[in-house]
Protein backbone atom coordinates (compact mmCIF):
# COMPACT_ATOMS: atom_id res chain seq x y z
CA UNK A 1 0.00 0.00 0.00
CA UNK A 2 1.22 3.49 -0.78
CA UNK A 3 2.32 5.91 1.89
CA UNK A 4 0.04 8.71 3.02
CA UNK A 5 1.68 11.40 0.89
CA UNK A 6 1.27 9.29 -2.24
CA UNK A 7 -2.35 8.63 -1.33
CA UNK A 8 -2.86 12.35 -0.80
CA UNK A 9 -1.36 13.12 -4.20
CA UNK A 10 -3.62 10.49 -5.80
CA UNK A 11 -6.69 12.07 -4.19
CA UNK A 12 -5.65 15.57 -5.27
CA UNK A 13 -5.20 14.29 -8.84
CA UNK A 14 -8.61 12.60 -8.63
CA UNK A 15 -10.16 15.84 -7.39
CA UNK A 16 -8.60 17.79 -10.28
CA UNK A 17 -10.02 15.19 -12.68
CA UNK A 18 -13.45 15.54 -11.05
CA UNK A 19 -13.33 19.33 -11.47
CA UNK A 20 -12.28 19.07 -15.13
CA UNK A 21 -14.98 16.52 -15.91
CA UNK A 22 -17.66 18.53 -14.13
CA UNK A 23 -16.70 21.66 -16.07
CA UNK A 24 -16.83 19.61 -19.27
CA UNK A 25 -20.33 18.39 -18.43
CA UNK A 26 -21.47 21.92 -17.58
CA UNK A 27 -20.05 23.14 -20.86
CA UNK A 28 -21.67 20.30 -22.80
CA UNK A 29 -25.17 20.86 -21.41
CA UNK A 30 -25.10 24.64 -20.98
CA UNK A 31 -27.62 26.61 -23.02
CA UNK A 32 -26.03 28.75 -25.72
CA UNK A 33 -25.25 32.37 -24.92
CA UNK A 34 -26.44 35.10 -27.23
CA UNK A 35 -23.92 37.55 -28.62
CA UNK A 36 -24.90 40.33 -30.99
CA UNK A 37 -22.32 39.49 -33.63
CA UNK A 38 -23.05 35.75 -33.42
CA UNK A 39 -26.82 35.96 -33.16
CA UNK A 40 -27.48 33.86 -36.24
CA UNK A 41 -25.48 30.85 -35.02
CA UNK A 42 -26.94 31.09 -31.55
CA UNK A 43 -30.50 30.98 -32.88
CA UNK A 44 -29.73 28.02 -35.11
CA UNK A 45 -28.12 25.92 -32.39
CA UNK A 46 -30.62 25.17 -29.67
CA UNK A 47 -30.09 22.65 -26.90
CA UNK A 48 -32.02 19.42 -27.07
CA UNK A 49 -34.88 19.30 -24.55
CA UNK A 50 -33.87 15.80 -23.37
CA UNK A 51 -30.46 17.05 -22.28
CA UNK A 52 -31.69 18.97 -19.22
CA UNK A 53 -32.47 15.97 -16.95
CA UNK A 54 -29.10 14.43 -17.76
CA UNK A 55 -27.27 17.61 -16.82
CA UNK A 56 -28.94 17.62 -13.40
CA UNK A 57 -28.00 13.97 -12.86
CA UNK A 58 -24.42 14.70 -13.85
CA UNK A 59 -24.31 17.78 -11.65
CA UNK A 60 -25.51 15.75 -8.65
CA UNK A 61 -23.05 12.94 -9.38
CA UNK A 62 -20.06 15.28 -9.69
CA UNK A 63 -21.11 17.25 -6.60
CA UNK A 64 -21.14 13.98 -4.66
CA UNK A 65 -17.77 12.88 -6.08
CA UNK A 66 -16.15 16.24 -5.35
CA UNK A 67 -17.52 16.32 -1.79
CA UNK A 68 -16.47 12.73 -1.06
CA UNK A 69 -12.97 13.27 -2.47
CA UNK A 70 -12.61 16.51 -0.47
CA UNK A 71 -13.58 14.61 2.69
CA UNK A 72 -11.01 11.88 1.92
CA UNK A 73 -8.35 14.55 1.36
CA UNK A 74 -9.19 16.16 4.72
CA UNK A 75 -8.94 12.80 6.48
CA UNK A 76 -5.55 12.10 4.92
CA UNK A 77 -4.28 15.57 5.80
CA UNK A 78 -5.40 15.09 9.41
CA UNK A 79 -3.52 11.79 9.57
CA UNK A 80 -0.23 13.41 8.56
CA UNK A 81 2.20 14.30 11.34
CA UNK A 82 1.92 17.90 12.44
CA UNK A 83 4.63 20.48 13.05
CA UNK A 84 4.16 20.21 16.81
CA UNK A 85 5.55 16.69 16.70
CA UNK A 86 9.04 17.21 18.07
CA UNK A 87 11.71 14.53 18.30
CA UNK A 88 11.11 14.42 22.07
CA UNK A 89 7.40 13.75 21.59
CA UNK A 90 8.16 11.09 19.01
CA UNK A 91 10.71 9.47 21.33
CA UNK A 92 8.25 9.43 24.23
CA UNK A 93 5.60 7.96 21.94
CA UNK A 94 8.06 5.25 20.85
CA UNK A 95 8.96 4.49 24.49
CA UNK A 96 5.28 4.14 25.34
CA UNK A 97 4.79 1.81 22.36
CA UNK A 98 7.81 -0.25 23.43
CA UNK A 99 6.38 -0.61 26.96
CA UNK A 100 3.03 -1.71 25.54
CA UNK A 101 4.86 -4.19 23.32
CA UNK A 102 6.80 -5.60 26.29
CA UNK A 103 3.60 -5.95 28.33
CA UNK A 104 1.92 -7.74 25.44
CA UNK A 105 4.95 -10.03 25.08
CA UNK A 106 4.78 -10.87 28.81
CA UNK A 107 1.09 -11.68 28.55
CA UNK A 108 1.81 -13.87 25.54
CA UNK A 109 4.58 -15.74 27.39
CA UNK A 110 2.28 -16.32 30.38
CA UNK A 111 -0.45 -17.59 28.10
CA UNK A 112 1.99 -19.94 26.37
CA UNK A 113 3.19 -21.28 29.75
CA UNK A 114 -0.40 -21.89 30.88
CA UNK A 115 -1.08 -23.62 27.58
CA UNK A 116 1.99 -25.84 27.99
CA UNK A 117 0.90 -26.79 31.53
CA UNK A 118 -2.57 -27.66 30.27
CA UNK A 119 -1.03 -29.70 27.47
CA UNK A 120 1.08 -31.63 30.00
CA UNK A 121 -2.00 -32.30 32.15
CA UNK A 122 -3.97 -33.50 29.14
CA UNK A 123 -1.12 -35.74 27.99
CA UNK A 124 -0.80 -37.21 31.51
CA UNK A 125 -4.55 -37.83 31.65
CA UNK A 126 -4.45 -39.51 28.23
CA UNK A 127 -1.52 -41.65 29.36
CA UNK A 128 -3.44 -42.69 32.50
CA UNK A 129 -6.49 -43.54 30.39
CA UNK A 130 -4.37 -45.60 27.99
CA UNK A 131 -2.74 -47.48 30.89
CA UNK A 132 -6.14 -48.20 32.44
CA UNK A 133 -7.45 -49.48 29.12
CA UNK A 134 -4.42 -51.76 28.73
CA UNK A 135 -4.91 -53.11 32.27
CA UNK A 136 -8.60 -53.70 31.53
CA UNK A 137 -7.71 -55.57 28.35
CA UNK A 138 -5.16 -57.67 30.25
CA UNK A 139 -7.71 -58.47 32.94
CA UNK A 140 -10.30 -59.38 30.33
CA UNK A 141 -7.76 -61.55 28.51
CA UNK A 142 -6.79 -63.25 31.79
CA UNK A 143 -10.45 -63.79 32.67
CA UNK A 144 -11.10 -65.23 29.22
CA UNK A 145 -8.01 -67.42 29.50
CA UNK A 146 -9.01 -68.53 33.01
CA UNK A 147 -12.51 -69.37 31.91
CA UNK A 148 -11.12 -71.14 28.83
CA UNK A 149 -8.71 -73.13 31.03
CA UNK A 150 -11.48 -73.95 33.43
CA UNK A 151 -13.67 -75.15 30.58
CA UNK A 152 -10.81 -77.17 29.15
CA UNK A 153 -10.17 -78.75 32.55
CA UNK A 154 -13.85 -79.51 32.99
CA UNK A 155 -14.05 -81.01 29.51
CA UNK A 156 -10.92 -83.07 30.03
CA UNK A 157 -12.22 -84.28 33.40
CA UNK A 158 -15.50 -85.26 31.83
CA UNK A 159 -13.76 -87.15 29.04
CA UNK A 160 -11.50 -88.94 31.44
CA UNK A 161 -14.42 -89.97 33.64
CA UNK A 162 -16.24 -91.55 30.79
Amino acid sequence: MADRLTQLQDYVNQQAENFCNSIGILQQFAPPSFFAEFEKTAKNSTAAPNSQPNSEDFAQMFATLIARTAKDIDILIDSLPNDESTPELQASHLRRLELENQEAAQRLEETVKRGEKLLEQIQKALQDIAECQLKMQCLQTNDNFSSFSAETNVNSNQTSQT
